[in-house]
């Protein structure tokens, strides 16, 4: 199981350093298991891309369009109160924010507890960083 984190979605809709790999990891296995508040962190990354200037008008739109068809394709993790426990855990050993928590405990939920064997898609350095304490292994390497 792969478990995507928003900032790995994000380049997957529009280009960016790690596209390639990253559209790699998807083309190899396209089942997506993400937090099911993904799709309002991953529609802001595009808007601030878009604010930034790193993406043109066109490119935002095209990503936000392939936003909306990938996010019919996913797996969301929506059980909240049990995503939450966990991400109340996380935030006492990981130097987390929120939002970052609960994308750990999702991702820690939908392997019922049990990573090993898991992987956990990610490019922030302090997300990825407590997620394989947790025991998922990382990816891209």
């Amino acid at each position: 199981m792969r478990y995507w984190d928003s900032s790995a979605l994000v380049v997957l809709l529009v280009e960016q350093r790690h596209s390639v790999r990253l559209r790699a990891l998807y083309e190899e296995d396209p089942e997506i298991v993400t937090w099911t508040l993904s799709e309002v962190e991953i529609r802001s990354a595009l808007q601030r891309l878009g604010r930034e200037g790193a993406v043109d008008e066109r490119s935002l739109q095209l990503g936000m369009q392939q936003a909306d068809a990938l996010w019919r394709a996913v797996y969301a993790v929506t059980a909240v109160d049990a995503v939450k426990a966990r991400a109340k855990r996380l935030l006492g050993v990981h130097p987390l924010r929120a939002a970052d928590a609960l994308q750990l405990g999702a991702a820690i939920a939908s392997c019922y507890d049990d990573p090993s064997g898991a992987s956990f898609v990610c490019l922030d350095d302090r997300l990825g960083s407590a997620a394989a304490r947790e025991g998922f292994s990382l990816e891209p390497q």
